[in-house]
């Protein structure tokens, strides 16, 4: 849910969590209350005293890549979920989903038979991608991100055990074309 503040006239101030199209639904329904009862003249429009905060119309997949950002700089650790820590790659996927109430495999080799499957050509931010493991021979699936930029050159944030270690976003270069495996759309 999204949190919206409103501030009325009469200086009361709530916070309240509720779903952006019953927000939508509610101003519109206030506004022609009040336009229709106001001794304003009509041209006016709306009192000035009446202010409502725009609603977050972001979607999953931006609102999750936000705050996987926020998770840049967070050290490699092998087998952990737990950003105190650090992460695998596989563990950071799972913390950034499960914050969205997402439930996913917990290995990277979990995601081999997830989601629909989408050409690299066709990929959006908020996509995962998956490589082989360090060993490109071997062609199953042994680490992963998600996509967040698309264009000229794809992006994509991960934990790695690699000169990086850690958090850190990476252009999909030759070296991880090597171990490519696919693109998949979990959301």
């Amino acid at each position: 849910m999204i949190k919206n503040k409103y501030i009325y006239s009469s200086g009361v101030q709530r916070i309240i969590s509720v779903h952006p199209a019953i927000i939508l639904m509610l101003n519109t329904l206030l506004l022609s209350c009040i336009l229709s009862c106001s001794d304003a003249p009509k041209e006016r429009g709306i009192d000035s005293t009446f202010i409502v905060a725009p609603v977050d119309t972001s979607t999953l997949p931006t609102r999750m890549l936000r705050f996987a950002k926020t998770l840049k700089g967070t050290p490699y650790k092998y087998g952990s979920t737990n950003p105190q820590v650090g992460f695998d790659c596989s563990g950071f996927i799972t913390y950034v989903f499960n914050h969205f109430k997402i439930e996913v495999p917990r290995s990277s080799a979990g995601f081999t038979n997830e989601g629909k499957p989408v050409s690299l050509a066709e990929a959006q931010p908020g996509d995962l991608i998956l490589f082989t493991g360090t060993d490109s021979t071997i062609r199953t699936v042994g680490h992963m991100g998600i996509i967040t930029k698309v264009g000229d050159s794809v992006v994509f944030i991960h934990s790695t055990s690699g000169k990086a270690f850690g958090v850190t976003e990476t252009t999909l270069d030759h070296y991880y074309m090597g171990r490519f495996v696919k693109v998949i759309r979990y959301l």
